[in-house]
């Protein structure tokens, strides 16, 4: 009996993690996107006498997370990239100024992959290409 109840104390004290294990929401889906909601309506502002467009790309749904970038035109060119959605992972915090950086120069989605961060990476120039075609 002076076994007993120390192996009962410490059968039920292992089981208590086991039953406060909440699996992560993943899809389970080895596609690197899975849905993509439509580009928005390139909204156009003017100051000054430049006419800037900002236009969201789609939501893209990734295995992290889901991706969704807005681009601010100034005239033909691409002024500014901001994320409006991103994984919360540090791979992808570390990717996003990177990818923001290359969209710059490259003025288009024709952008090298951030390694460590390929599913953002391509999430990112899915949405990307999307508002640049969504602009016209």
């Amino acid at each position: 009996m002076k076994r007993a109840v120390p192996v009962l104390v410490l059968s039920v004290a292992g089981l208590i993690p086991l039953w406060r294990y909440a699996p992560s929401h993943e899809t389970g889906s080895s596609s690197a996107t899975e849905a993509a909601a439509p580009a928005s309506t390139p909204s156009v502002s003017s100051s000054g006498g430049t006419t800037a467009t900002v236009v969201s790309g789609s939501t893209i749904d990734t295995e992290k997370g889901p991706v969704r970038v807005e681009v601010t035109f100034s005239g033909d060119r691409i002024a500014s990239v901001r994320m409006l959605k991103q994984p919360n992972h540090p791979q992808t915090t570390a990717a996003v100024p990177k990818l923001i950086e290359e969209t710059l120069q490259a003025q288009s989605a024709d952008i090298d992959t951030v390694s460590g961060a390929t599913i953002t990476s391509d999430g990112y120039r899915e949405s990307l290409q999307a508002a640049i075609d969504a602009r016209g």
